[in-house]
């Protein structure tokens, strides 16, 4: 299905308090990540950004446990508990990584049951699974792996490896092509996809294709899924040499990579709603909150505002000012946190790198 790009009237969003943000009022474009400079110093003042945590190894995903914060290490495949002083503590270690590049411990996410489910890279591919979480904060330990799905095509580059609960109770995955362009069109292969499966790794019955885990299809490298209050999907990817995009997924939707990239009015694909040049995005994790998305940008160094009723008003918050930013969730006390991503040999570390930082919401 082909989806135009159009603009709505404004919505009334939650913005950022901060002095200092950069703002753009039209969309501009994305492709692969790329090395990015040093990150300049953080705004001062009393609406300045929160270090959480700093020293970090190249961080990946956060998410929350009973409102206890953990946060996923790709290349040493730890899971680390943060605690309210910034301390880091080991809950375990994910066991055979075999990752390379982009490939390791990628996404996290908490299913209603408790347990943790994680994305990473092992020898044989990608995989999901699922741990017991034992204990409580200060004392967790993660249990033994259980594997719900593997075998996900894997490689130095374009991974995928974003990981969400949707408002229907499924988990979804995205995951790249894997450098097989051609799979992202594939029906059959899992590689270039946004997958929809049961908590326990099953086909549900109202997927789009019978027996298919498949959601979605014609992908490149989509990071970042995140719902809406009227539950839209929205999904955020990586594109090759001309754009990045922000799609709005619909099931059974094909959006077009590799035979096309961006908005190409082309009947058989989904156009996105926005697109963005490789130098001013690498769109990364995405959440949703209160009428906008938040978008966490790589070579952009950027945490994009998107208002879901009016897109084309994106802003730019703290560009330059941090570095890459991999992930950004929306914390159990409404605060926003994004972890930066300079650590993981693209970028070029400040001194208390990698770091999450918490920033205060407010709505006008």
């Amino acid at each position: 299905m082909h989806r135009s790009r159009t603009a709505a009237a404004p919505v009334a969003a939650m913005f950022i308090v901060l002095a200092g943000c950069s703002a753009t009022t039209t969309p501009s474009a994305t492709s692969d990540d790329s090395p990015a400079s040093a990150p300049a110093p953080s705004s001062s003042g009393s609406t300045a950004p929160v270090t959480v945590a700093s020293e970090l190894e190249a961080p990946w995903s956060i998410a929350f446990l009973n409102g206890t914060p953990l946060m996923s290490e790709r290349d040493s495949g730890r899971i680390l508990e943060i605690g309210d002083d910034g301390s880091l503590r080991e809950i375990g270690v994910v066991g055979g990584i075999a990752g390379t590049g982009e490939g390791g411990l990628l996404g996290l996410t908490i299913g209603v049951e408790g347990a943790l489910y994680a994305y990473s890279t092992g020898a044989s591919g990608n995989r999901i699974q699922r741990f017991e979480v034992d204990g409580t904060a200060g004392t967790y330990t993660l249990g033994d792996a259980e594997t719900i799905l593997d075998r996900i095509p894997a490689a130095g580059y374009h991974n995928g490896g974003r990981l969400s609960f949707g408002p229907d109770g499924m988990l979804y995955a995205t995951t790249g092509d894997a450098g097989l362009a051609q799979a992202a069109q594939d029906p059959e292969s899992l590689a270039g996809k946004i997958l929809r499966m049961t908590p326990d790794g099953e086909v549900p019955a109202d997927n789009p294709t019978a027996g298919s885990l498949v959601y979605s299809s014609g992908h490149r490298n989509p990071q970042g899924i995140a719902w809406a209050d009227d539950g839209t999907l929205y999904a955020a990817e990586f594109g090759q040499d001309r754009w990045d995009e922000l799609n709005i997924i619909e099931p059974g939707g094909n959006y077009g990579w590799p035979v096309v990239e961006g908005i190409a009015d082309d009947s058989d694909f989904t156009d996105p709603i926005l697109q963005w040049e490789p130098s001013e995005a690498s769109p990364s994790g995405m959440t949703y909150a209160d009428g906008a998305l938040y978008i966490a940008n790589l070579r952009g160094q950027v945490l994009r505002t998107v208002p879901v009723d009016d897109p084309a008003a994106a802003t730019d918050l703290f560009s330059r000012e941090y570095g890459r930013i991999r992930d950004v969730v929306l914390a159990p006390d409404g605060r926003l946190w994004f972890a930066t991503s300079n650590t993981d040999g693209r970028g070029q570390p400040g001194e208390s790198d990698d770091r999450i930082i918490s920033i205060e919401l407010t709505t006008e």
